[in-house]
């Protein structure tokens, strides 16, 4: 994955990237890695799981609304069918937690508001 990433750098580009503390984000070699292509490593807190929970529910509705529901011809037909879904989750899906209003709606919103 890392080698993929490393690839798409821009001159420049300091991307952060958070993880938890699994062992192999925690070795030299992967550490020394990110370094020398000016990544940022940030780490969830022993015991954290917080910081994470926004993505792992979107990745849970992702497989329960997306990926279970259909089989795909090739992977570029699921990168396709993946894009369509992240257009319809942040400008379509509305959440209870958001008042019934998309998340892009919600950020307008309260941006307006403001």
């Amino acid at each position: 994955m890392l080698d993929k990433v490393f690839i798409l750098l821009n001159e420049g580009d300091t991307p952060i990237l958070h993880s938890d503390q699994g062992w192999h984000y925690q070795m030299k070699q992967y550490q020394h890695a990110l370094k020398k292509h000016q990544i940022t490593q940030s780490m969830s807190r022993k015991g954290n799981c917080l910081d994470n929970a926004v993505i792992e529910n979107f990745f849970g509705l992702l497989k329960s609304e997306l990926l279970y529901l259909q089989e795909f011809e090739s992977i570029e037909h699921f990168i396709q069918e993946l894009e369509k879904y992240i257009e319809y989750y942040y400008h379509k899906r509305i959440k209870e937690k958001l008042k019934g209003l998309s998340p892009v709606e919600y950020r307008i919103q309260s941006l307006i508001a403001a």
